[in-house]
């Protein structure tokens, strides 16, 4: 079983422990329940309850809500506290707080927040801020906000031990968001109660030393020390053990599935071999073993029986992938598959990596949008490739913008410069002029103008293409109006290219991955070596090459980066994540072209707030004013 976050039974378990713990009318009522009672469903509960009047009826529907949230029938706990709150039963406050997780657990992440902006002056207790701020976590847990749900949980944390409540769950839920941090986020949350910063200090030192069971101990017998009765301790005995037995996964004999040398893919299968070569070289006892791809799943396991890897790398294809996969071949095996695959991984030890051009799509919308961009504006190629990004781009920029962005397609270089020019609206401009030139008789000054409201643009396009596309809109946006930025996918960088022309390029900005751009120490070492042996290279085979040396790379630290999702590896294709389902995630590096020189820029793209959440943030602070 892969790690999980949170789940249903985890939040209601916490639930019941709270209503255990708190004294208040509403617990004395469900530990007096009838024992007729006992084993009714919730519903029959709540169909009993409406039959009876007064105190029986209100009794009735207590025991029927609490029922429903064993049960997890979340849309009938919304239906029993709003008879409880329109009848005046006790706690009224508690009642909307189950209706806020009710909606939270339907994925009805707006209403649920709506119910809990309702009650921030409405907070009597110390249980109800604990359960308000623990869901208001896991909304932003279940949106990816790791860092916007941990100041949450902390709260909740806090005052669980300030209270003596019991809250392993939310202190388990805590835990999983803490792992997602980087250490520089971390770095900036390590201040404040002694149980902040001691759930900060935890999670640094996983970070700093998970695979590494001995530094590992120590730092925790510090941790111990310093933050004696500390909540972590009594929450997270298991996780904990987890982590220190997390071993590092040493190979001496590594199976790589490949293209033969006979096959179409020849010159990718040796561009990825290459990188595995010069990965390995460090370790001249490794064992390293090519096996056909095309060879039949039979004949495949027949010599993954003989060779006994501790690893497996590959297949590159996804017909070859689905072929293992069905058959169970790699099943034994720790592997790394090289492509995304259309089915779920079973088993802990297998990972996919693949040079996914979508993971560079999303982190350009996290730039635009953390820039503040309203309006931006999309080319691509009209293939299937160019309208999969484009579209991509749309659905991921509309979870955080109500504005569509502009989308244009190109068939081919001919029509470019006319679509740029309808993008821009520059081809109604002229027609404009035309009209008046016709009125005065042509005795005009004049100047073409571009639309106003596009205040960025994305070019999805290959390296050529890009050398016509940046050139037509620097020509077709207007000389007095406020430059945009223009960005562009790696499909847009070329070395070889580049040699030769790059001034119409000046100002672009572009993702790629570090291998493809100017390097420092070990790798700039690497590089050279590389340019020296191979100077003839295609830019995908540099790509692969860069994929093959960080999939060997990758083999000793993959189980730490999935137990500490937060954690990185920097690679010659990006910073380097693993996620919960086992995919290798890349974050590339940002460039941009300064006159006859690329500039490599320091930007990180972290995932901004949704819009349905910066709405609620809106709201809940012009309430404030």
């Amino acid at each position: 079983m892969r790690l999980k976050l949170l789940g249903l039974t985890a939040i209601f378990s916490l639930l019941s422990a709270c209503s255990t713990t708190e004294k208040t009318p509403v617990v004395e009522t469900v530990k007096a329940k009838p024992a007729v009672e006992v084993d009714l469903s919730a519903q029959d509960l709540y169909q009993k309850a409406l039959s009876k009047r007064d105190f029986d009826k209100i009794q009735l529907l207590y025991t029927a809500r609490d029922r429903a949230i064993e049960e997890q029938n979340w849309q009938l706990v919304i239906t029993i506290c709003e008879q409880l709150i329109e009848s005046g039963g006790p706690d009224s406050v508690r009642n909307q707080l189950y209706i806020a997780l009710a909606y939270t657990q339907q994925k009805d992440y707006h209403t649920a927040l709506k119910t809990l902006e309702s009650l921030n002056a409405k907070l009597t207790s110390p249980m109800h801020f604990f359960l308000h701020q623990e869901i208001y976590g896991n909304i932003y847990s279940a949106q990816a906000l790791p860092h916007q749900a941990a100041p949450y949980l902390i709260r909740a944390s806090e005052t669980a031990n300030k209270h003596d409540f019991k809250a392993d769950k939310v202190n388990k839920a805590l835990w999983q968001v803490l792992n997602q941090l980087s250490i520089k986020q971390l770095e900036a949350l390590n201040s404040g109660s002694s149980i902040q910063r001691g759930w900060v200090s935890l999670a640094l030192y996983t970070q700093l030393y998970i695979g590494d069971a001995t530094s590992l101990q120590a730092a925790l017998n510090k941790w111990n020390y310093a933050y004696s009765n500390h909540p972590a301790s009594f929450a997270l005995p298991d996780n904990m053990q987890q982590i220190i037995d997390v071993q590092p996964i040493n190979v001496n004999r590594i199976a790589i599935i490949l293209p033969s040398n006979q096959s179409k893919q020849k010159a990718l299968s040796q561009s990825l071999k290459a990188g595995i070569l010069a990965a390995s070289e460090k370790h001249p006892d490794r064992e390293l073993h090519f096996i056909n791809s095309a060879l039949s799943a039979e004949q495949i396991a027949e010599q993954l029986n003989e060779l006994a890897p501790d690893f497996v790398i590959g297949p590159l294809l996804k017909e070859n992938i689905d072929k293992l996969q069905q058959a169970g071949t790699l099943d034994a095996y720790p592997t790394m598959y090289l492509n995304t695959t259309p089915q779920a991984l079973e088993s802990i030890d297998h990972f996919a990596f693949a040079l996914n051009p979508e993971h560079e799509v999303t982190q350009a919308v996290y730039h635009f949008v953390n820039k503040e961009f309203n309006k931006p504006l999309v080319i691509a190629p009209g293939n299937r490739l160019g309208k999969r990004l484009a579209n991509h781009f749309t659905n991921q920029w509309l979870e955080f913008s109500d504005n569509e962005p502009e989308v244009g397609f190109y068939a081919n270089k001919r029509d470019m410069q006319k679509l740029v020019q309808e993008l821009l609206e520059v081809d109604k401009s002229k027609q404009r002029i035309r009209e008046i030139s016709l009125m005065f008789r042509g005795k005009l000054h004049e100047e073409t103008r571009s639309r106003r409201d596009i205040d960025a643009i994305y070019i999805i396009a290959d390296a050529a293409q890009t050398r016509l596309l940046k050139p037509s809109f620097d020509v077709n946006i207007s000389t007095f109006a406020k430059r945009i930025p223009i960005f562009a996918s790696s499909r847009s960088h070329d070395i070889k290219s580049d040699k030769t022309d790059k001034k119409d390029l000046a100002g672009l900005y572009f993702s790629e991955i570090p291998w493809m751009l100017p390097l420092t120490g070990e790798q700039q070492s690497l590089r050279s070596e590389f340019d020296q042996i191979w100077p003839e290279h295609t830019t995908l085979e540099q790509q692969l090459f860069a994929m093959g040396f960080d999939a060997v790379k990758l083999i000793p630290q993959l189980r730490q980066l999935q137990m500490v999702p937060g954690k990185t590896l920097t690679g010659l294709t990006g910073d380097l994540t693993v996620n919960q389902d086992g995919d290798i995630e890349r974050a590339l590096k940002w460039a941009q072209y300064r006159e006859k020189q690329i500039v490599t820029l320091d930007i990180k793209s972290q995932k901004p707030t949704p819009l349905f959440i910066k709405n609620h943030q809106q709201e809940t602070q012009d309430a404030a004013l």
